[in-house]
């Protein structure tokens, strides 16, 4: 589940689990046709990573 994070002096980041990043990719493949890593791969891939996203304002 995405966590979001506080940050007084900017923009709140928003930290992301392996789960949220594979329901993301997997909605990209679909739209794009693209054949990529399995689930499986790409959760390996991920698993030692920590991934944030900045909070969009607009």
């Amino acid at each position: 589940m995405a966590l979001v994070i506080d940050n007084p002096y900017g923009r709140r980041m928003i930290k992301l689990s392996i789960d949220d990043v594979l329901a993301v990719v997997s909605l990209y493949q679909q739209k794009c046709n693209c054949k990529g890593f399995t689930h499986e791969e790409a959760r390996d891939a991920l698993r030692s990573s920590e991934i944030y996203l900045p909070e969009d304002y607009n």
